[in-house]
């Protein structure tokens, strides 16, 4: 018997990496991608990847019912990776609580509306923490009691989807099955498209070279995207073996690779250094002195907030995110659901590099054309 998968925010960084790994897998009969909209390059590329496998795309939005309803039927697995994602709080708090709680929880019932039996929701490191930058985890795993204490709204988001996710297994489906659900918690992802790394490397080049410093005291394990991809192929597989299947309801798993432990800003510096990048040397705050500089930026925005929209340029949540040793074990991930990563260390620079290279290419160019 064939069968059949959705994926959410299809078009995003994860979600299109996702679908290039899907239309390999056997007996698959139609991929369904679904976004509130897609690039045109992007839609003649899913165009291309159509083969023994039906890949369609819907452009829709994750607070609609029906559309959710339409989406899932005759669906065998949802991949959930749709979320607004902004770290640095610029995006108004109720939207963000509805995409990412809201939407969640309407897709689950969709889901049960359309007995799709299997559910994987791709969560974050950050439900995790870090809470205080004076916290040391190193190789963390899944048994140490860790929990977000921050009332910021992406990780309380992230924290409440993934626990509306968790809860939902074993819930009794329209055809009288089960719902079998899982949890992804990737580290900071990198890779070609990165949003982040791109506007850390755009900032760069419009500054002679010299590379925002977004994090210089973190020690984190960052993961490459195809690696994060290729957890949420195995995660499926798992949840669809009924060998498997058993160990892997209802549990979170942390996905991170051989990326060496490093900083984020020697992370950003060793894919872009070969361009003639480099971090920034000028002298910085000490990490306590930003810590309560963030604390004071707080305290003026509620001031502020009756009558004017003061949004800091970091507050203590971000330089504790910034500036920790937060890094995770991927050992549970590889008993429970087989994952080693796809790209070794090697590879995933290199084709980042590439990449960034790209990037470069494109920015002289640019400056080129204002010249003439």
């Amino acid at each position: 018997m064939g069968w059949s998968c959705l994926v959410t925010g299809a078009g995003g960084f994860l979600g299109q990496r996702i679908i290039r790994l899907l239309v390999e897998e056997k007996e698959l009969k139609e991929i369904r991608a679904l976004d509130k909209a897609f690039r045109p390059e992007l839609r003649e590329e899913f165009s291309k990847l159509q083969g023994k496998t039906k890949l369609t795309m819907l452009e829709g939005d994750i607070l609609d019912e029906s559309c959710l309803k339409r989406a899932c039927q005759d669906i065998t697995v949802v991949i959930h990776t749709a979320s607004i994602v902004d770290v640095f709080s610029v995006i108004h708090r109720e939207t963000i609580m509805n995409v990412n709680v809201k939407g969640t929880q309407l897709l689950l019932e969709a889901c049960v509306h359309a007995s799709v039996p299997v559910f994987i929701y791709t969560s974050t490191l950050e439900v995790a923490g870090p809470n205080s930058y004076k916290e040391v985890i190193q190789n963390g795993h899944e048994e140490q009691p860790l929990e977000n204490t921050w009332s910021a709204p992406y990780p309380y988001s992230k924290q409440r989807a993934e626990k509306a996710v968790l809860e939902a297994n074993g819930w009794t489906l329209k055809n009288g099955g089960s719902l079998y659900t899982c949890a992804l918690r990737p580290m900071y992802i990198y890779g070609e498209e990165g949003p982040f790394l791109s506007a850390t490397i755009n900032e760069g080049l419009n500054n002679s070279g010299i590379l925002p410093s977004v994090g210089k005291f973190s020690t984190v394990n960052p993961v490459y995207v195809g690696n994060v991809a290729w957890a949420h192929i195995l995660a499926l597989r798992a949840l669809r073996d009924p060998k498997k299947a058993p160990s892997v309801r209802g549990q979170f798993y942390y996905i991170s690779d051989d990326t060496p432990h490093q900083s984020y800003d020697g992370l950003n510096y060793t894919l872009s250094k070969e361009f003639g990048l480099c971090l920034d040397s000028s002298w910085s705050l000490p990490l306590f002195l930003m810590y309560w500089m963030g604390f004071l930026l707080e305290v003026v925005s509620f001031l502020l907030s009756p009558i004017y929209t003061y949004r800091p340029p970091f507050n203590r949540h971000t330089v504790t995110l910034s500036n920790s040793v937060f890094t995770f074990s991927y050992k549970k991930a590889q008993r429970d659901l087989a994952y080693k990563p796809l790209y070794s260390w090697e590879e995933a620079r290199q084709k980042t590099v590439e990449w960034v290279g790209s990037l470069v290419d494109r920015h002289k160019e640019m400056l080129k054309s204002k010249t003439q």
